[in-house]
């Protein structure tokens, strides 16, 4: 169970560190506290490793989320059993911190980092939504319960004005509390999209809220670190080389936030004073630099983390192995200047492979005044080209004023890492097209009440390979798709030409392509008007009729 140790660590000295973190990786927090002290960790830990894509992350989660000794899941939202191999339609690749909170971004560090994404019992993360942690009032009705996740009203004070707030297991409420702590300090620099601000202030100290600091204070110390987190921790930087703090010295977060505020900070393990000496703190020896899976004929990257102090000269990388031509890097020099900043540096490396299967090379760092060598493997894998087979959009289901699920099927014999759902919202006669990464059908989507309606169609994923597009679903706020009887405006389509029927002239008449793009705008338009328009599919929108109305022209 994940509190075997529990009882041991409780016991502990309060500054004794919990995890084996290398020497000197510490030390830069010492003699800090309140506000410089949060900066300093932000320095430590903003630039890592970062895993090669988001589809990989099942891969990366078979090392730091599987129970030992099994093929289980380590799932802290559910409790069923589910067993290796990943399966996209029981469990979700979930931002344990919502990435809405961020505004969703995929091109930042946060959206794949494995400090804080978690595999998810897909039900559980479906009504987790984007609500923030707390308690949940238990004397009313929950929303969602399944012995381990609930999803309700919060208690008074807590919530920060939203409707619900996600309760984890008490076992895990230390967990969840530790990847609070970390991703507000890792990402201090971001700007929290304002609705969702319900746990966040838009600063770099304390950025926690009263309310929410107390909160996660309280599940730190009641659910001590466990096995469990120590394991993973240690498994995570050996992939994207950082580390969560909080979990090496839980104390930190009573210098930052807690009882401890006001007091310099002087770590234990891992913190030792610096001797001068060389010391590449990353990237760690034998570890592995694993690349997203690559059809034929493409290439991916993937970034690798340099970290360290005292280093003198150059570091010479050297590239080996059999399949070595199939890896490359910018150059075989790399200045230890650049490695000894606070923030270190990166390098890019680059897989392009020539031939199917799994290929494996390693890249030598000798000299920089270290003695002996790192190693860092190269781990990746070539398939064939994908054949990807349409979708099918199914009608939206639990529309409500603000979001709605976005619902499809596909071929059940075909691999799809993600979705993509191609979202056109119509605001006063104007389409704005986004897209939106699903991990399964069902998928929420949010900020319904900015549209007057909208449309979406799906696509399915395979690396880096779309099929077709599915056809097109229309969902309105009244929850009716397509036309209603009462918008006094019906659309004909005949051969090249469009009809018009309404009771009264209606203006601003837009007419879009299926791809959102708008083709014609007409001033006015009258009942039984025609114009003349090549074949397709079309949406009508006009400023009495905000709700598209379709219509093929043949």
């Amino acid at each position: 169970m994940k509190k075997l140790f529990a009882s041991i660590l409780a016991l502990c000295a309060c500054l004794c560190a919990l995890a084996e973190a290398p020497d000197g990786y510490y030390q830069s927090l010492n003699g800090k506290k309140d506000a410089d002290l949060k900066n300093a960790i932000y320095q430590l830990v903003h630039n890592f490793t970062q895993v090669s894509s988001y589809n990989n992350l099942p891969r990366y989660f078979e090392r730091t989320d599987v129970y030992p000794d099994s093929r289980q899941w380590w799932d802290m939202y559910g409790n069923a059993p589910i067993y290796l191999p990943w399966s996209g339609k029981l469990l979700n690749r979930e931002h344990s911190f919502p990435k809405s909170w961020w505004g969703g971004s995929t091109g930042i560090p946060a959206y794949v980092d494995l400090n804080h994404l978690y595999p998810a019992d897909a039900a559980a993360n479906q009504a987790k939504s984007n609500w923030p942690l707390g308690k949940v009032d238990m004397t009313a009705s929950t929303k969602y319960n399944n012995g381990v996740s609930i999803v309700g009203y919060p208690v008074t004070g807590q919530g920060g004005g939203s409707q619900s707030v996600f309760e984890p297991a008490d076992e895990y409420k230390g967990d969840f509390a530790r990847t609070y702590f970390y991703m507000v300090t890792c990402y201090q620099d971001l700007t929290w999209v304002t609705k969702y601000s319900w746990m966040m202030e838009q600063n770099t100290y304390p950025t926690l809220k009263g309310w929410a600091s107390k909160l996660l204070l309280e599940w730190h110390r009641n659910d001590p670190v466990s096995e469990k987190e120590i394991n993973r921790n240690e498994v995570v930087y050996s992939i994207q080389n950082n580390r969560n703090p909080f979990i090496d010295h839980p104390e930190l977060a009573e210098y930052i936030w807690g009882n401890k505020v006001g007091q310099t900070f002087n770590g234990g393990s891992g913190s030792q004073q610096p001797t001068g000496d060389p010391n590449l703190v990353t990237p760690t020896n034998d570890m592995a630099l694993e690349f997203s899976q690559v059809a034929i004929g493409r290439s991916t990257t993937a970034i690798l983390q340099f970290r360290g102090e005292n280093l003198t000269g150059n570091f010479e990388l050297i590239l080996s192995g059999s399949d070595k031509k199939m890896f490359s890097i910018p150059s075989t020099k790399l200045s230890t200047s650049l490695v000894n900043q606070p923030d270190g540096t990166q390098i890019t490396v680059t897989y392009t492979p020539t031939a199917i299967g799994k290929h494996e090379a390693s890249l030598i760092i000798v000299d920089g005044g270290i003695t002996g060598s790192r190693i860092v493997r190269l781990i990746g894998e070539c398939l064939e080209v994908p054949t990807l087979t349409a979708c099918t959009a199914t009608d939206p289901t639990d529309i409500t004023n603000d979001s709605y699920r976005a619902n499809w099927t596909y071929p059940a014999n075909e691999t799809v890492d993600y979705w993509v759902i191609n979202r056109t919202r119509y605001v006063s006669g104007t389409a704005t097209a986004e897209e939106v990464l699903a991990e399964a059908p069902g998928t929420i989507i949010e900020d319904f009440d900015q549209s007057d309606s909208e449309s979406y169609s799906v696509q399915s994923v395979r690396l880096g390979y779309r099929s077709p597009a599915s056809n097109v679903v229309f969902v309105a706020h009244a929850g009716i798709t397509g036309v209603q009887a009462d918008q006094g405006l019906v659309v004909q389509g005949f051969d090249g030409i469009m009809r018009f029927i309404c009771s009264a002239d209606q203006t601003g008449a837009c007419i879009y392509d299926i791809s959102g793009k708008l083709v014609m705008f007409i001033d006015t338009i009258h009942n039984n008007m025609d114009i003349d328009i090549p074949a397709g599919i079309y949406l009508v929108t006009t400023d009495q009729c905000h709700t598209p109305v379709k219509v093929a022209v043949k």
